[in-house]
Order: C-alpha cells, then structure tokens, then sequence
C-alpha cells in the first residue's frame, strides 16, 4: 500500500549567508517539482539561525599572540563548524569574534550536546584570562 502522504523534514545549514539564500530558493521549488509529478506540496523553510561569521579584524585582534600567552594550546586555523549559534545575529550587526574555548582531552572533554560531556571546569581561567586581556573596545558593555 502506498501512502497517500509524506512529511519530510530536516536542518540545513550554510557557512556563508549566499550559500543559505540559495538552499531556501532550492527547496521552495519543491513545491514545483511535486505539481510536476501531479502532486502537492508544502514547504515550510525556517531560518533558524544565519551563519556565523566573525569578523576578521576583530578575530585576528581576539587572538593576538600577546592576548594568548599558552600558544600551543590555541588553534587560529580551526575547522569550521555546522553549529547553530545565535551569536550570529549580533556579529550581523556589529563586528565581533566569537571564540571557542575547549574542553581538554579529559575524560568528559567532547563536544556539547554528547551524552558524556563534562564540563572542564580548570579552564575557566584561562578563558576569563583571555577575555581580560581584549581590547576594551571588543568587550560587551
């Protein structure tokens, strides 16, 4: 027996805003596809959350070899990650950086959001650390 109806659903996410634009103008032809096939659709794209994207200035500034003493624990080039972080809304409006302080390789030193994560409570000062040594022009007020 075929069904007489489907949902499908999912997360899309895009480093770049244009990358984003394009996927919400893809998936809204799906609504053309389906009357191709003699079918309807709905579609319901939600953004959620725009891409984070730090500012360069403001990043370089952030991680400046002066600010971050312990150089070999501090990774500029990291990969770029498909989180969603609202933060991005506000680095749409003002320049800013955001910046990920890890959890060690501890035992509980995985990602958020893991069933085994623990938070790494010694590396509050070196992230309070970091933050007292930016500029005060990149501090929130």
């Amino acid at each position: 027996m075929i069904p007489e109806r489907a949902v499908i659903g999912g997360t899309v996410r895009a480093f770049e805003n244009e990358t984003l634009a394009s996927l919400s103008r893809t998936c809204a032809d799906g609504e053309r596809v389906a009357a191709g096939f003699g079918a309807t659709a709905e579609v319901d794209f939600r953004v959620v959350a725009i891409p984070l994207i730090n500012d360069a200035t403001e990043r370089r500034s952030s991680l400046s070899r002066r600010r971050t003493r312990r150089r070999g624990n501090v990774d500029r080039n990291g990969a770029l990650v498909m989180a969603s972080e609202d933060f991005s809304y506000m680095l749409n409006h003002s320049p800013g950086a955001y910046i990920r302080i890890g959890n060690g390789d501890e035992p509980g030193g995985c990602q958020v959001h893991n069933p085994g994560y623990d938070f790494n409570d010694a590396i509050l000062p070196l992230g309070a650390s970091l933050f007292a040594r930016l500029p005060s022009a990149s501090r929130p007020t």
